[in-house]
C-alpha cells in the first residue's frame, strides 16, 4: 500500500498542474491501510481541508482504478502523527462501508433560528431512537447542514446509546441505489435486504436521488415498512418537502409524512458569523470579527460555502505567512466568486464538444457507434466527470441513458489515451480551456 501511493502520484501529476502537484500532492505520505481505510499523513489542517475539497475525488478515482475497489481516505496531520494523537473516533461501519465524520456532532452544529427545530428533532431521535419522531424527515437546500445532523445522530448513538455500531446505517440514496444494482447483478438480493432491514437505525441522505427509479423505490418502500413495523428509527433528508417531490411514488411520499417533518432554512447573517467563528475555532484560524462579517455578507447562504471560503482564506494566509484581514479576504473571495460564475454544466460540455468536432449534440447523446461519434462522446463524458460534480448515473442520463459501465469505460479510455496521444491531449485541453473561459 505504501508503494500504491507512489504509483498514483504520477497519475495525479498527469491530470493537474505541476504547481498544484508539487504544493498539494507531493508532500502527502503513506500512513497505513486497514478495512478499506487508506490513511495518509499531511502537513496540517489547512492542507488536509484543501486536499479533501480539491483533490480527493481524483485520488479516490485513481486508487480505485489501480486496486480495483473503493476505499475511504483518512487524513492525519504531521502533528497528530508526532504526538501519537491519531484519531480514534472514526467509526467503521462494516455493514455499509461508511464512516461517521467525527467533526459532525451536535456540539459542533451551530444552532440558529434557521435550524433550531431540525436540530432539536435530531437530538430527540438520537436520545430515544424508534420511539420519538419516527420517521424523521429533514428537508432543506444544498449545504445547509442536513448531512451534519445525520452524522451527529450516528456519533451520538455510538457514544451514548446501547445500539451496536453495526446496526446503525448511514448511507446516501445514491449508494443505496448502487448497492441494489450490484445485488441484482450478482443475485445477492437476500443479502441486500437483510443488511438494511436488520438495522436499528437507518439514516439515509438525499432521498430525492431515487426519483424515477422504480425498483429502488420499491425496495426502499419495503425496507421502510419492515423497520417502521419493528419500531426501528428511520431518518431521511431531502432537498424538498415530501409533497413537492416529483417521480416519487405516492405510497412513499405518504410514509415520509407519517412522522415529523423539519425544515432547515438558509442562515441569517448572525448565524453565518457564528458558523464561521465555530469553524475557525475548530481549525485554529485567527479570524477577526470584521472579516467574519465580510465573508458572511458575500458568501452564498449555505454552510458549505461559508466553510469553504474560510478554509481557502485560512490556507492562503498560512501559505503566505500573512495575517487575515479584509484585503486578503477580498482577494480570495473575489477568486471564489469568479470561479462560481464559470460553473460548467454537462449540457455546456456537450454543446462545446459538438461544436469543436462539427457534429450534432443529438449524435453525442445517441447510440450511434461510428468511430468519430464514439470518440467525441467519450471526450464529452470524460470532461463531464472532470469538470462537474455530477454522479456517474447523472452523467449517463444526460448522454441518452447510458449505463454505468459505459460511462466508466469512456472515462478510463480518454484518461489512458491522453497520456500517449499528444494530439488528443491538446484537443481535450483546448475544449477544457474554452469551457472555463465562457
Amino acid at each position: 500500500m505504501a508503494d500504491l501511493l507512489q504509483q498514483i502520484k504520477p497519475k495525479v501529476a498527469s491530470i493537474i498542474s505541476q504547481d498544484s502537484f508539487k504544493t498539494w500532492i507531493e508532500p502527502i505520505k503513506f500512513s497505513g491501510y486497514k478495512e478499506g481505510i487508506f490513511s495518509v499523513v499531511v502537513p496540517n489542517e489547512f492542507f488536509k481541508d484543501w486536499v479533501i475539497k480539491n483533490f480527493e475525488p481524483i485520488l479516490l478515482a485513481i486508487i480505485k482504478d489501480t486496486v480495483g475497489q473503493d476505499v475511504k481516505m483518512e487524513y492525519i496531520t504531521a502533528k497528530e502523527e508526532k504526538n501519537g494523537d491519531i484519531k480514534k473516533d472514526f467509526v467503521v461501519k462494516k455493514s455499509t462501508y461508511n464512516l461517521f465524520n467525527p467533526k459532525y456532532t451536535f456540539e459542533t452544529f451551530v444552532v440558529g433560528s434557521c435550524n433550531q427545530f431540525a436540530n432539536a428533532a435530531c437530538l430527540a431521535v438520537a436520545t430515544n431512537p424508534g420511539k420519538t419522531y419516527n420517521p424523521l424527515f429533514i428537508y432543506g437546500g444544498v449545504g445547509l447542514g442536513k448531512t451534519h445532523l445525520l452524522n451527529a445522530i450516528g456519533n451520538f448513538l455510538i457514544k451514548h446509546s446501547g445500539v451496536s455500531p453495526e446496526h446503525i446505517c448511514y448511507i446516501t440514496a445514491e449508494v443505496f441505489t448502487n448497492e441494489l444494482i450490484n445485488s441484482l447483478k450478482y443475485s445477492k438480493m437476500d443479502e441486500f435486504r437483510n443488511r438494511f432491514r436488520k438495522m436499528d437505525v437507518l439514516l439515509i441522505d438525499d432521498i430525492q436521488f431515487i426519483a424515477g427509479k422504480d425498483r429502488t423505490q420499491e425496495e426502499f418502500f419495503h425496507t421502510f415498512n419492515t423497520l417502521y413495523d419493528n419500531m426501528k428509527q428511520v431518518v431521511v433528508t431531502c432537498d424538498k418537502f415530501p409533497r413537492d417531490l416529483e417521480n416519487i411514488e405516492e405510497r412513499l411520499r405518504s410514509r415520509f409524512e407519517w412522522g415529523l417533518i423539519a425544515d432547515i432554512q438558509p442562515p441569517d447573517i448572525e448565524t453565518k458569523v457564528a458558523i464561521l467563528n465555530k469553524k475557525a475555532e475548530i481549525e485554529n484560524i485567527q479570524l477577526p470579527l470584521d472579516v467574519a462579517f465580510y465573508i458572511a455578507s458575500r458568501a452564498e447562504n449555505s454552510v458549505r460555502s461559508l466553510e469553504g471560503a474560510l478554509i481557502r482564506i485560512g490556507a492562503y494566509a498560512s501559505l503566505h505567512n500573512t495575517p487575515i484581514d479584509i484585503k486578503l479576504a477580498s482577494e480570495v473571495m473575489g477568486h471564489i466568486i469568479k470561479e462560481k460564475n464559470k460553473e460548467i454544466t454537462i449540457e455546456s460540455i456537450i454543446k462545446e464538444v459538438s461544436s469543436y468536432f462539427n457534429i450534432k449534440s443529438s449524435d453525442i447523446k445517441s447510440n450511434k457507434r461510428t468511430k468519430s461519434i464514439m470518440l467525441t462522446r467519450q471526450i464529452a463524458i470524460y470532461l463531464a466527470r472532470k469538470l462537474t460534480d455530477s454522479s456517474l448515473v447523472d452523467i449517463g442520463n444526460k448522454f441518452g441513458g447510458k449505463d454505468h459501465s459505459t460511462i466508466i469505460h469512456s472515462i478510463k479510455k480518454i484518461e489512458e489515451e491522453i497520456k500517449w496521444k499528444s494530439d488528443l491531449k491538446t484537443i481535450v485541453e483546448k475544449i477544457e480551456t474554452k469551457l472555463k473561459s465562457i
